[in-house]
């Protein structure tokens, strides 16, 4: 069995004479939490609705699964979850109705959709607002309950369409804790976003889109170790940081050390985390520490260096 669960092959998507995905290739392996980032425009919105099979390519193939969605459509969405940047509710209705209208929307058996029902509230931690009326609930409950809607057919993929957007951060770690389980459980997960630092945290691969082409596809380790050089640290000294930043100047790796105006020491150094664990232990047992982390070669720097500033003009609304 392949470990791909999608593969998308020179997927083409043109409106009139605009480009919205531009020949793109990639495969999704089974089982991931794979990163679809770009900035607004992009492609990434364009790219997650053909894959639903909710717009039509231009050119290309997409296979879930091994089977092309294009050939029946209808049997690909029972394997898809789709949960689009922005979802309509229906505020009337109560979260248990608004769950069990949308199950058997989907080709569920309403005693089926009743029975699991309870299960998926749980898991998205609304099992306590079953009864509550949809228009009550806070933005980050209302995201929680289409994850819930895209779960009920219970599909293997989940498509999720700038999911955290708008929500405040401790809804955003809430949301992470529940895709962390989805994938424990076996879903293969796509998330579009341009939240760097929240993929970072969650992704096990990543892509990054730009102008409708796909400038880079792996897994995050080993996107990140691509760009490894020079890291940028932040050490916090209790005292002597004059007599701290002179001594680092002297060690091997470090390239320069400067005082911030946070009073911290900022250290451009380019050897690998094996010799900063030696560097900070050397650091340590001269100077009371209290706060040492690296800053550099994250998600947000890869992104720049490979999109820089192209692309950015007209571009649809849509990612």
């Amino acid at each position: 069995m392949s470990s791909a669960m999608i593969s998308v092959k020179n997927l083409l998507k043109r409106y009139g004479g605009f480009t919205a995905v531009d020949n793109i290739s990639f495969e999704i392996e089974r089982g991931s939490i794979f990163g679809f980032v770009g900035p607004n425009g992009a492609g990434k919105t364009t790219t997650l609705r053909i894959i639903a099979t909710l717009l039509s390519k231009t050119a290309g193939e997409v296979a879930i699964d091994g089977r092309s969605i294009f050939e029946n459509p209808r049997e690909t969405r029972k394997m898809i979850g789709y949960m689009p940047d922005f979802f309509g509710l229906y505020d009337d209705l109560r979260v248990s109705e608004y769950l069990q209208f949308y199950g058997e929307a989907a080709g569920c058996r309403a005693i089926d959709v009743r029975r699991t029902a309870p299960a998926l509230l749980e898991l998205v931690g609304l099992a306590d607002k079953s009864g509550a009326f949809v228009n009550n609930l806070s933005r980050g409950m209302k995201q929680r309950l289409c994850l819930a809607r895209a779960l009920v057919h219970q599909p293997p993929v989940l498509l999720l369409d700038e999911p955290a957007s708008g929500l405040d951060p401790r809804a955003r770690v809430e949301l992470r804790h529940i895709l962390k389980e989805l994938q424990r459980m076996g879903h293969t997960i796509v998330i579009s976003s341009h939240i760097l630092a929240e993929l970072s945290q969650l992704c096990t691969h990543i892509g990054v889109i730009s102008g409708g082409r796909m400038h880079l596809v792996g897994p995050m380790a080993e996107v990140l170790a691509l760009f490894e050089g020079d890291t940028l640290l932040e050490m916090g000294v209790l005292e002597r940081a004059e007599e701290a930043r002179l001594w680092l100047l002297e060690q091997e790796g470090v390239k320069d050390a400067a005082l911030t105006n946070r009073g911290t020491l900022e250290i451009v150094y380019s050897g690998d985390k094996s010799a900063q664990a030696q560097l900070l232990s050397a650091a340590a047992s001269r100077f009371a520490l209290y706060h040492f982390t690296a800053t550099g070669n994250n998600l947000e720097e890869i992104f720049m260096k490979l999109t820089g500033e192209e692309n950015h003009e007209h571009q649809p609304a849509s990612g």
